[in-house]
């Protein structure tokens, strides 16, 4: 009986534990559910309730229905690495260091802006969890706790990864934000000696200056090429003029 009951802990036949909570670390029924969510005493993982707010869902008319905010994807974007990395700089550099994490894109309230941090060391996690009680974030309260979520393969909607869930934003399971691939490569080299945030903004700063010499050197190829065709052009009326 025992082993039957350990190998369905935390599974849809399981009656007692709720298979959601301990898959994703959150549950669309919250307290009221009917079975239990087994909270973890010790995990890898801390959850950010809520944290990430995006901008694209959080404007809402007087009647409360949402707007659609005019923002572009380049600047929702760089709006959402922006916010990504700075947790994960604060939190690595105050905490210890960060395996993996991960920000909801789910419409659903206990889902919304959440944010996983897998930290490499269990003791990190706990220790971000009991400093990130006593902050504030964007002017709201961090609500942190640890997850029982390690394995986000199974937490994550797969019919949404091939473009394929039917449920959309309020699907019960995650649906991942994914970062820029630029963003993802500097995080997760920073502990392997792969460039320092310095670094990083040195090398967008020089992007930048590259794109502008470009610009200005396709001007004054233009320019030049005018040049030429006014100086064919005149040529060519003053040979007109002589004949007649």
């Amino acid at each position: 009986m025992a082993e039957y009951l350990a190998s369905i802990f935390g599974t849809e036949k399981d009656k007692v534990n709720c298979s959601f909570y301990f898959k994703i670390g959150a549950c669309r029924h919250g307290d009221r559910c009917s079975r239990i969510h087994n909270k973890p005493t010790f995990s890898q993982t801390c959850l950010l309730q809520n944290l990430y707010v995006n901008p694209q869902n959080s404007a809402k008319s007087a009647d409360g229905s949402h707007l659609v905010a005019n923002v572009s994807d380049e600047e929702m974007q760089e709006h959402y690495d922006n916010f990504f990395e700075d947790v994960f700089v604060e939190c690595e550099d105050k905490y210890g260091e960060i395996e993996e994490m991960n920000v909801c894109d789910n419409l659903g309230d206990h889902l919304v802006g959440n944010v996983y941090i897998k930290f490499r060391r269990e003791e990190d996690a706990e220790k971000a969890v009991n400093d990130l009680n006593n902050r504030w974030f964007g002017g709201r309260p961090v609500y942190a706790e640890l997850s029982p979520v390690t394995d986000f393969r199974e937490a994550c909607c797969r019919q949404y990864e091939m473009g394929e869930c039917t449920r959309s934003g309020f699907c019960n399971f995650m649906h991942l934000k994914p970062i820029s691939r630029e963003l993802r490569r500097y995080l997760y080299s920073r502990k392997k000696g792969g460039g320092s945030a310095k670094g990083r903004s040195r090398s967008r700063s020089r992007s930048r200056g590259r794109d502008r010499k470009r610009r200005s050197r396709s001007r004054e190829r233009r320019s030049r090429s005018k040049e030429r065709r006014k100086g064919r052009d005149d040529k060519g009326r003053d040979g007109r003029s002589g004949r007649y």
